[in-house]
């Protein structure tokens, strides 16, 4: 297995057919060209620009990236595959601009909610990756802030709208492995460390201002870009938000919870790395529902994660399960799924990766209105993205934390409750109102 995960699937699968001219008229009214800007076009964003150059009824008409050498690498994917974009390193240029209908935002982890809230009170659609936030503050304010604007936003988790997950929900939650108290997600792989540094300069081709944004300004580091700011907590909200959100997701979906935890503990820490990552490398979480009407009853959503150890539990090395009173459903991340009966009998089983290209097209149908119902809206991804934050101050305190659902405080705990919030760079221009 590759030291730096096993997510390198996405670069290949469900990738579109090779990069084809994009008509300037559309093929029918349901066939309109969507104007799009992509932020952050490196990492997953060019995986994105990719599967999006296929596409006869997107253009994308500007990338922006405060990184000038992937800017001009993502401008010129842009150009090979249909025609020249704008190439920004300021998103404002983009939201300034009517003639975009919407925005892929594919950032580091602190800019997400900014970036699409920003995006959204200009009007425009927003496709945000995963985590959908930084913290469970900023969670609630983007699921306002979408509701209030009218506009579409799709959360990056792209399970949901993988045919082959969609057939195993349909399972789950229409009862044929009865009732499902408890859901077990879990998150195993082997990273790299990230070693140790120190202070230093930033290079000449990246703008450290932009970059930093709303949060707080701290030195740059050799270790901190590209992509090694997901194990900051200043940036990130370590690999359960980076990798293991998609489980937790798929957990929360056929758990069928619509609200938040009212109970969380999580005991954790770095066990294995001994370097600058901040966040723990290993993690085992639990989560408790009240189910209504019933006094007493809980569901339970289990979270575990170890990313020194890429080997299997459950038959597969990341995934859910699902635990029924006349069943069994477990879900291999972009591998499949079984089913399982009485006795343990095999029952039925799937095999097949997850569909980038379907989470693209469910969201553009949206925007369009020729499909009425987004597969990741704000809620859902709020949901999921908040017991990463939830495990994460668990971790952190080292107790349990009871949770209000309504409200989304930490209740009677003076040390974790102003976790829920971060804090900002005074006076910046992308700190979301209401923080």
């Amino acid at each position: 297995m590759k030291l730096n995960g096993r997510r390198s699937f996405l670069k290949t699968a469900g990738l579109a057919p090779a990069a084809l001219a994009l008509s300037a008229k559309p093929a029918s009214a349901a066939e309109e060209v969507l104007r799009l800007g992509v932020i952050g076009p490196g990492g997953m964003g060019s995986n994105h620009l990719r599967n999006l150059l296929g596409r006869k009824d997107v253009a994308i008409t500007h990338v922006c990236d405060v990184d000038q050498s992937r800017l001009a690498t993502a401008a010129a994917l842009v150009e090979k595959g249909s025609r020249a974009p704008q190439a920004v390193k300021d998103l404002r240029q983009i939201l300034d601009d009517k003639s975009v209908d919407a925005v892929l935002i594919a950032t580091p982890d602190h800019w997400h909610t900014p970036a699409a809230i920003l995006a959204l009170e200009a009007g425009k659609h927003v496709y945000v990756e995963k985590p959908c936030s930084h913290n469970i503050r900023e969670g609630r304010l983007l699921v306002e802030a979408a509701k209030r604007s009218g506009k579409c936003l799709q959360v990056g988790t792209q399970s949901r709208s993988t045919p082959i997950i969609r057939e195993a929900m349909d399972i789950v939650l229409k009862g044929e492995i009865g009732e499902v108290l408890v859901a077990k997600a879990w998150n195993s792989q082997l990273r790299r460390s990230i070693g140790k540094s120190k202070p230093a300069t930033p290079p000449a081709n990246l703008d450290y201002d932009l970059w930093i944004g709303p949060a707080p300004m701290v030195p740059y580091r050799t270790n901190l870009l590209p992509g090694v700011w997901r194990w900051w907590h200043d940036f990130g909200a370590g690999d359960i938000g980076n990798d293991g959100v998609h489980d937790i997701d798929v957990a929360c979906w056929g758990l069928g919870v619509t609200t938040q935890p009212s109970r969380i503990t999580c005991q954790g820490g770095k066990y294995f790395f001994d370097d600058d990552q901040q966040w723990p490398d290993t993690q085992y979480a639990i989560f408790e529902y009240p189910v209504a009407g019933k006094p007493r009853v809980m569901k339970q959503l289990i979270f575990e994660q170890r990313i020194w150890s890429p080997y299997v539990q459950e038959g597969y090395e990341n995934g859910v399960a699902f635990y029924g009173t006349k069943g069994v459903l477990i879900i291999g991340h972009a591998v499949g799924w079984k089913l399982y009966g009485a006795k343990n009998k095999l029952l039925a089983e799937k095999t097949g990766p997850v569909d980038l290209v379907a989470h693209h097209t469910n969201f553009f149908d949206c925007i369009r209105g020729t499909q009425k119902q987004l597969n990741a809206d704000a809620m859902a991804g709020h949901l999921s993205a908040s017991l990463c934050h939830l495990a994460n101050i668990g971790a952190r305190i080292g107790r349990v934390l009871h949770f209000d659902p309504a409200t989304e405080q930490i209740l009677n705990d003076a040390e974790a409750a102003p976790l829920v919030r971060r804090k900002y760079r005074p006076g910046h221009w992308a700190v979301p109102k209401g923080v």
